[in-house]
């Protein structure tokens, strides 16, 4: 049994609409280059139809891994977060005790995680540390490199 994901309407959508082009589009390809390679002979020396196979083998194995997550998906009613703390979704601004260096986060899920676009999920070291904080907390977070202090100055949600 699968985990349950938490989404938000916008990856939700996105996983949709990658499941969707996979099963509409990529899947008819692969199908068609499989028939292009037995078109082309003998198949117990056909190295494009074996390679052909792979692939349909692979874009089956994540079709069927997509369909297990979107089953398991669930989207974030953002209407019943408590903004007092840091939850999913949460847009966090914190600020490194050690350095004095301000940054600015928004919690999210795994699958939607993207550190250069300020997203970081809630089940990284950080995420899981500034989980639960108020505003004026300080979060002890422990990481490869030893312990990291942050403040929690703002949280707010996009």
């Amino acid at each position: 049994m699968s985990a349950i994901s938490y989404y938000t309407a916008d990856g939700l959508k996105k996983l949709r609409e990658e499941l969707d082009y996979l099963k509409s589009v990529m899947r008819p390809k692969a199908s068609q280059d499989i028939a292009d390679a037995r078109d082309k002979g003998d198949l117990s020396e056909n190295a494009e139809y074996d390679a052909a196979k792979e692939a349909q083998g692979m874009l089956e194995m994540r079709i069927a891994k997509l369909e297990e997550i979107h089953a398991n998906a669930r989207l974030i009613d953002e209407s019943n977060l408590d903004l007092s703390k840091v939850l999913v979704l949460s847009q966090v601004k914190i600020k490194n005790q050690t350095n004095g260096m301000e940054m600015k986060y928004t919690l999210v899920a795994e699958s939607e995680a993207d550190l250069k676009s300020g997203k970081i999920s809630v089940t990284s070291p950080i995420g899981k540390g500034l989980l639960g904080k108020k505003v004026g907390e300080v979060a002890e977070i422990t990481v490869p490199n030893g312990v990291l202090k942050f403040e929690i100055l703002e949280i707010s949600r996009e």
